[in-house]
């Protein structure tokens, strides 16, 4: 379980020690939008949401 979120501990680590705070957002939003284009892959919506992009 310590390995899935070593990850996430050394991205934090990183954005502290080198104030590269405005990562943060654009990070979140990177996967806001995979969480959005996977979870509507197999439903009707799906041609919709690949149109945008």
């Amino acid at each position: 379980m310590t390995g899935k979120f070593s990850i996430l501990r050394e991205f934090w680590n990183f954005l502290r020690v080198r104030k590269k705070w405005w990562l943060a957002p654009v990070v979140l939003i990177l996967l806001a939008l995979g969480l959005i284009l996977v979870s509507t892959e197999g439903s009707a919506l799906a041609p919709f949401i690949y149109s945008l992009f």
